[in-house]
Protein backbone atom coordinates (compact mmCIF):
# COMPACT_ATOMS: atom_id res chain seq x y z
CA UNK A 1 0.00 0.00 0.00
CA UNK A 2 2.80 2.37 0.95
CA UNK A 3 4.54 1.48 -2.26
CA UNK A 4 1.37 2.32 -4.23
CA UNK A 5 1.08 5.73 -2.50
CA UNK A 6 4.70 6.52 -3.25
CA UNK A 7 4.12 5.51 -6.85
CA UNK A 8 1.06 7.77 -7.12
CA UNK A 9 2.99 10.71 -5.61
CA UNK A 10 5.82 10.13 -8.07
CA UNK A 11 3.37 10.05 -10.97
CA UNK A 12 1.77 13.33 -9.80
CA UNK A 13 5.18 14.99 -9.55
CA UNK A 14 6.02 13.82 -13.04
CA UNK A 15 2.68 15.11 -14.36
CA UNK A 16 3.21 18.52 -12.73
CA UNK A 17 6.78 18.64 -13.95
CA UNK A 18 5.65 18.04 -17.51
CA UNK A 19 2.38 19.99 -17.46
CA UNK A 20 3.56 23.19 -15.75
CA UNK A 21 6.09 24.22 -18.41
CA UNK A 22 3.50 23.43 -21.06
CA UNK A 23 0.99 25.70 -19.34
CA UNK A 24 3.58 28.43 -18.93
CA UNK A 25 4.51 28.03 -22.57
CA UNK A 26 0.85 28.28 -23.54
CA UNK A 27 0.47 31.49 -21.55
CA UNK A 28 3.55 32.90 -23.24
CA UNK A 29 2.12 32.00 -26.63
CA UNK A 30 -1.14 33.72 -25.75
CA UNK A 31 0.74 36.79 -24.52
CA UNK A 32 2.74 36.87 -27.75
CA UNK A 33 -0.44 36.44 -29.75
CA UNK A 34 -1.99 39.41 -27.99
CA UNK A 35 1.09 41.44 -28.82
CA UNK A 36 0.92 40.40 -32.45
CA UNK A 37 -2.72 41.48 -32.60
CA UNK A 38 -1.54 45.04 -31.93
CA UNK A 39 0.13 45.05 -35.30
CA UNK A 40 0.15 46.44 -37.90
CA UNK A 41 1.85 49.52 -36.49
CA UNK A 42 -0.37 52.49 -37.29
CA UNK A 43 1.45 55.55 -38.60
CA UNK A 44 -0.23 58.92 -39.13
CA UNK A 45 1.46 60.81 -41.97
CA UNK A 46 0.68 64.53 -42.01
CA UNK A 47 1.92 66.19 -45.22
CA UNK A 48 1.78 69.93 -45.84
CA UNK A 49 0.57 69.18 -49.39
CA UNK A 50 0.58 66.49 -52.04
CA UNK A 51 3.09 68.32 -54.23
CA UNK A 52 5.09 66.45 -56.86
CA UNK A 53 7.86 65.13 -54.62
CA UNK A 54 5.70 64.45 -51.55
CA UNK A 55 3.25 62.58 -53.78
CA UNK A 56 6.11 60.29 -54.79
CA UNK A 57 7.05 59.72 -51.14
CA UNK A 58 3.38 58.99 -50.35
CA UNK A 59 3.14 56.53 -53.24
CA UNK A 60 6.28 54.72 -52.07
CA UNK A 61 5.00 54.52 -48.49
CA UNK A 62 1.81 52.98 -49.86
CA UNK A 63 3.93 50.45 -51.78
CA UNK A 64 5.87 49.62 -48.61
CA UNK A 65 2.59 49.06 -46.78
CA UNK A 66 1.46 46.61 -49.49
CA UNK A 67 4.77 44.78 -49.15
CA UNK A 68 4.41 44.66 -45.34
CA UNK A 69 0.65 44.30 -44.83
CA UNK A 70 0.90 42.70 -41.40
CA UNK A 71 3.53 45.14 -40.16
CA UNK A 72 2.44 48.70 -40.93
CA UNK A 73 -0.58 50.80 -41.83
CA UNK A 74 -0.08 54.37 -43.10
CA UNK A 75 -2.90 56.92 -42.90
CA UNK A 76 -2.32 60.14 -44.83
CA UNK A 77 -3.54 63.65 -44.07
CA UNK A 78 -3.23 66.45 -46.65
CA UNK A 79 -2.94 69.92 -45.09
CA UNK A 80 -3.40 71.56 -48.50
CA UNK A 81 -0.78 74.15 -47.51
CA UNK A 82 -2.92 75.21 -44.55
CA UNK A 83 -1.29 74.95 -41.11
CA UNK A 84 -4.58 75.38 -39.27
CA UNK A 85 -6.00 72.40 -41.17
CA UNK A 86 -2.94 70.32 -40.32
CA UNK A 87 -3.20 71.28 -36.65
CA UNK A 88 -6.85 70.20 -36.60
CA UNK A 89 -5.98 66.86 -38.24
CA UNK A 90 -3.29 66.20 -35.64
CA UNK A 91 -5.61 67.14 -32.76
CA UNK A 92 -8.21 64.66 -34.01
CA UNK A 93 -5.63 61.93 -34.60
CA UNK A 94 -4.40 62.28 -31.02
CA UNK A 95 -7.83 61.09 -29.86
CA UNK A 96 -7.56 58.00 -32.08
CA UNK A 97 -5.16 55.05 -32.12
CA UNK A 98 -1.78 55.68 -33.70
CA UNK A 99 1.67 54.37 -32.79
CA UNK A 100 3.80 56.98 -34.59
CA UNK A 101 3.31 60.39 -36.20
CA UNK A 102 5.23 61.61 -39.25
CA UNK A 103 4.69 65.36 -39.56
CA UNK A 104 5.73 67.50 -42.52
CA UNK A 105 4.95 71.01 -41.29
CA UNK A 106 3.60 73.71 -43.57
CA UNK A 107 5.28 76.40 -41.47
CA UNK A 108 8.10 76.43 -38.93
CA UNK A 109 6.59 79.37 -37.05
CA UNK A 110 6.16 78.15 -33.46
CA UNK A 111 3.38 80.69 -32.93
CA UNK A 112 1.36 78.58 -35.37
CA UNK A 113 2.61 75.06 -34.63
CA UNK A 114 4.02 75.17 -31.09
CA UNK A 115 0.80 74.24 -29.27
CA UNK A 116 0.13 71.31 -31.59
CA UNK A 117 3.68 69.97 -31.29
CA UNK A 118 3.48 70.31 -27.50
CA UNK A 119 0.32 68.17 -27.48
CA UNK A 120 2.13 65.43 -29.42
CA UNK A 121 5.08 65.55 -27.02
CA UNK A 122 2.78 65.57 -23.97
CA UNK A 123 1.09 62.38 -25.22
CA UNK A 124 4.52 60.71 -25.58
CA UNK A 125 3.70 60.00 -29.21
CA UNK A 126 6.80 58.87 -31.15
CA UNK A 127 7.40 61.71 -33.59
CA UNK A 128 9.23 62.08 -36.90
CA UNK A 129 9.45 65.56 -38.39
CA UNK A 130 9.95 65.45 -42.15
CA UNK A 131 11.48 68.55 -43.70
CA UNK A 132 14.19 71.08 -43.07
CA UNK A 133 14.07 72.37 -39.46
CA UNK A 134 15.39 75.66 -38.12
CA UNK A 135 17.37 76.01 -34.90
CA UNK A 136 14.32 77.19 -32.97
CA UNK A 137 12.34 74.08 -33.89
CA UNK A 138 15.24 71.75 -33.05
CA UNK A 139 15.52 73.32 -29.60
CA UNK A 140 11.75 73.18 -29.08
CA UNK A 141 11.50 69.48 -29.94
CA UNK A 142 14.68 68.48 -28.11
CA UNK A 143 14.87 64.71 -27.66
CA UNK A 144 11.13 64.28 -28.21
CA UNK A 145 11.35 63.81 -31.97
CA UNK A 146 13.54 62.72 -34.87
CA UNK A 147 14.13 65.05 -37.82
CA UNK A 148 14.50 63.65 -41.34
CA UNK A 149 15.52 66.33 -43.82
CA UNK A 150 17.20 66.91 -47.14
CA UNK A 151 20.88 67.68 -47.39
CA UNK A 152 20.21 71.26 -48.50
CA UNK A 153 23.85 72.22 -48.93
CA UNK A 154 24.54 69.13 -51.04
CA UNK A 155 21.52 69.69 -53.29
CA UNK A 156 22.54 73.28 -54.01
CA UNK A 157 26.15 72.27 -54.59
CA UNK A 158 25.20 69.57 -57.10
CA UNK A 159 22.82 71.92 -58.89
CA UNK A 160 25.61 74.48 -59.22
CA UNK A 161 27.97 71.77 -60.48
CA UNK A 162 25.53 70.73 -63.24
CA UNK A 163 25.28 74.33 -64.42
CA UNK A 164 29.05 74.86 -64.14
CA UNK A 165 29.66 71.83 -66.35
CA UNK A 166 27.13 73.13 -68.89
CA UNK A 167 28.84 76.54 -68.94
CA UNK A 168 32.27 74.99 -69.43
CA UNK A 169 31.09 72.75 -72.28
CA UNK A 170 28.80 75.21 -74.07
CA UNK A 171 29.95 78.66 -73.01
CA UNK A 172 29.88 79.97 -76.58
CA UNK A 173 26.10 79.48 -76.80
CA UNK A 174 25.24 80.33 -73.17
CA UNK A 175 27.24 83.56 -72.83
CA UNK A 176 25.08 85.53 -75.26
CA UNK A 177 26.66 88.93 -74.67
CA UNK A 178 30.22 87.59 -74.43
CA UNK A 179 30.96 89.32 -71.12
CA UNK A 180 32.23 86.13 -69.43
CA UNK A 181 29.53 86.49 -66.76
CA UNK A 182 26.60 84.10 -66.28
CA UNK A 183 23.41 86.17 -65.97
CA UNK A 184 20.68 84.12 -64.29
CA UNK A 185 17.20 84.19 -62.76
CA UNK A 186 16.73 82.45 -59.40
CA UNK A 187 13.40 80.73 -58.66
CA UNK A 188 12.99 80.35 -54.90
CA UNK A 189 10.68 78.20 -52.82
CA UNK A 190 8.55 79.20 -49.86
CA UNK A 191 9.63 82.25 -47.86
CA UNK A 192 10.91 81.21 -44.44
CA UNK A 193 11.87 77.65 -45.43
CA UNK A 194 15.52 77.15 -44.36
CA UNK A 195 16.27 74.87 -47.31
CA UNK A 196 15.53 77.74 -49.73
CA UNK A 197 18.49 79.72 -48.43
CA UNK A 198 20.79 76.68 -48.50
CA UNK A 199 19.91 75.65 -52.05
CA UNK A 200 20.19 79.22 -53.31
CA UNK A 201 23.47 79.98 -51.57
CA UNK A 202 25.32 76.81 -52.51
CA UNK A 203 24.16 76.70 -56.13
CA UNK A 204 25.70 80.14 -56.72
CA UNK A 205 28.79 79.63 -54.55
CA UNK A 206 29.58 76.41 -56.42
CA UNK A 207 29.52 78.31 -59.71
CA UNK A 208 31.80 80.98 -58.28
CA UNK A 209 34.20 78.42 -56.81
CA UNK A 210 34.41 76.86 -60.27
CA UNK A 211 35.75 80.20 -61.52
CA UNK A 212 32.49 81.34 -63.12
CA UNK A 213 31.44 84.94 -62.54
CA UNK A 214 27.70 85.34 -61.96
CA UNK A 215 25.11 88.09 -61.99
CA UNK A 216 21.60 87.64 -60.63
CA UNK A 217 19.13 89.45 -62.88
CA UNK A 218 16.27 88.87 -60.46
CA UNK A 219 15.01 86.32 -57.96
CA UNK A 220 11.35 85.52 -57.35
CA UNK A 221 9.58 83.45 -54.71
CA UNK A 222 7.38 81.00 -56.58
CA UNK A 223 6.42 79.01 -53.45
CA UNK A 224 7.56 75.68 -54.95
CA UNK A 225 4.73 76.09 -57.51
CA UNK A 226 4.99 75.18 -61.20
CA UNK A 227 2.18 77.59 -62.11
CA UNK A 228 3.66 80.54 -60.20
CA UNK A 229 7.06 79.94 -61.78
CA UNK A 230 5.52 79.75 -65.24
CA UNK A 231 3.67 83.03 -64.73
CA UNK A 232 6.80 84.66 -63.33
CA UNK A 233 9.09 83.65 -66.20
CA UNK A 234 6.48 84.59 -68.83
CA UNK A 235 6.48 88.10 -67.38
CA UNK A 236 10.23 88.35 -66.78
CA UNK A 237 11.06 87.16 -70.29
CA UNK A 238 9.32 90.23 -71.69
CA UNK A 239 11.63 92.39 -69.60
CA UNK A 240 14.95 90.53 -69.80
CA UNK A 241 14.65 88.43 -72.99
CA UNK A 242 18.10 87.60 -74.39
CA UNK A 243 19.79 88.74 -71.18
CA UNK A 244 18.64 85.50 -69.48
CA UNK A 245 21.50 82.99 -69.73
CA UNK A 246 20.30 80.48 -67.13
CA UNK A 247 17.47 79.74 -64.71
CA UNK A 248 18.30 78.19 -61.34
CA UNK A 249 15.31 76.70 -59.53
CA UNK A 250 15.04 75.52 -55.93
CA UNK A 251 12.93 72.56 -57.10
CA UNK A 252 11.85 70.70 -60.22
CA UNK A 253 8.24 71.87 -60.21
CA UNK A 254 9.29 75.50 -60.63
CA UNK A 255 11.92 74.50 -63.20
CA UNK A 256 9.22 72.77 -65.25
CA UNK A 257 7.05 75.88 -65.04
CA UNK A 258 10.00 77.95 -66.28
CA UNK A 259 10.55 75.62 -69.23
CA UNK A 260 6.88 75.79 -70.21
CA UNK A 261 7.14 79.59 -70.16
CA UNK A 262 10.31 79.55 -72.29
CA UNK A 263 8.68 77.21 -74.78
CA UNK A 264 5.93 79.78 -75.26
CA UNK A 265 8.65 82.02 -76.72
CA UNK A 266 10.21 79.27 -78.84
CA UNK A 267 13.00 78.28 -76.45
CA UNK A 268 13.93 74.90 -74.92
CA UNK A 269 12.33 72.76 -77.60
CA UNK A 270 15.44 70.80 -78.57
CA UNK A 271 17.43 73.34 -80.61
CA UNK A 272 20.67 73.86 -78.65
CA UNK A 273 21.11 77.41 -79.96
CA UNK A 274 17.62 78.25 -78.66
CA UNK A 275 18.00 76.64 -75.23
CA UNK A 276 18.39 78.49 -71.93
CA UNK A 277 19.93 76.20 -69.29
CA UNK A 278 17.42 75.34 -66.55
CA UNK A 279 18.35 73.31 -63.48
CA UNK A 280 16.18 71.98 -60.67
CA UNK A 281 16.12 69.73 -57.63
CA UNK A 282 14.08 66.61 -56.68
CA UNK A 283 14.37 64.30 -59.66
CA UNK A 284 10.63 63.96 -60.26
CA UNK A 285 9.68 61.88 -63.34
CA UNK A 286 8.55 64.84 -65.46
CA UNK A 287 11.86 66.62 -64.88
CA UNK A 288 13.87 63.52 -65.74
CA UNK A 289 11.88 63.19 -68.97
CA UNK A 290 12.64 66.82 -69.86
CA UNK A 291 16.34 66.25 -69.17
CA UNK A 292 16.33 63.18 -71.40
CA UNK A 293 14.70 65.21 -74.20
CA UNK A 294 17.28 67.97 -73.86
CA UNK A 295 14.73 70.58 -72.76
CA UNK A 296 16.12 70.79 -69.20
CA UNK A 297 19.82 70.85 -68.35
CA UNK A 298 19.73 68.68 -65.25
CA UNK A 299 18.19 67.92 -61.89
CA UNK A 300 19.38 66.75 -58.50
CA UNK A 301 17.75 63.50 -57.47
CA UNK A 302 16.59 62.49 -54.04
CA UNK A 303 15.40 58.90 -54.31
CA UNK A 304 11.77 58.96 -53.13
CA UNK A 305 11.79 55.20 -52.57
CA UNK A 306 14.89 55.42 -50.37
CA UNK A 307 13.31 58.34 -48.49
CA UNK A 308 10.13 56.33 -47.89
CA UNK A 309 12.10 53.29 -46.74
CA UNK A 310 14.01 55.46 -44.26
CA UNK A 311 10.76 56.90 -42.90
CA UNK A 312 9.39 53.36 -42.55
CA UNK A 313 12.47 52.03 -40.74
CA UNK A 314 12.67 54.96 -38.33
CA UNK A 315 8.92 54.77 -37.63
CA UNK A 316 9.14 51.06 -36.84
CA UNK A 317 12.16 51.62 -34.61
CA UNK A 318 10.34 54.28 -32.63
CA UNK A 319 7.17 52.18 -32.39
CA UNK A 320 9.14 49.33 -30.81
CA UNK A 321 11.18 51.57 -28.53
CA UNK A 322 14.45 51.10 -30.40
CA UNK A 323 17.03 53.78 -31.25
CA UNK A 324 15.63 55.85 -34.12
CA UNK A 325 18.45 55.17 -36.57
CA UNK A 326 19.07 51.51 -35.77
CA UNK A 327 19.78 49.52 -38.97
CA UNK A 328 19.10 52.52 -41.22
CA UNK A 329 22.70 53.07 -42.31
CA UNK A 330 22.43 56.75 -41.36
CA UNK A 331 23.90 58.96 -38.65
CA UNK A 332 22.69 62.27 -37.26
CA UNK A 333 24.34 65.41 -38.59
CA UNK A 334 26.39 67.84 -36.50
CA UNK A 335 23.26 68.99 -34.65
CA UNK A 336 22.83 65.48 -33.28
CA UNK A 337 19.16 65.68 -34.17
CA UNK A 338 18.77 65.58 -37.97
CA UNK A 339 19.13 62.68 -40.40
CA UNK A 340 20.13 64.09 -43.79
CA UNK A 341 18.94 62.30 -46.94
CA UNK A 342 21.55 62.41 -49.75
CA UNK A 343 21.25 63.56 -53.37
CA UNK A 344 22.89 62.73 -56.69
CA UNK A 345 23.03 64.70 -59.95
CA UNK A 346 21.14 63.72 -63.08
CA UNK A 347 21.91 65.06 -66.54
CA UNK A 348 21.82 63.78 -70.09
Amino acid sequence: MKILKKLLILIMILVLTIALPIEISKNNVYAHSNFIKKTPIRVGVFLHSYDDYLSLVKQNLEDIEKENKDKVKFTFFNAKENQALQNASIDKALTEYYDVFIVNLHTLNLDEVGDTLYKIIKENMPLILLGQPNEELIKFIGSSGTFIASAGEQSGTLEGKILADEWNYHKETIDKNGDNILQYIMLKGRIGDPIVDERTKYAVSTLNEAGIKTEELVSINSEWSKDLAKQGIESLFLKYGDKIEAIISNNDAMAIGAIEALQKYGYNKGNKSMTIPVVGIDGIPEAIELVNKGYMTGTVIQDSRASAETLYKVAMNLAYGKPALENTGYKFDDTGAVLRLPYKEYKK
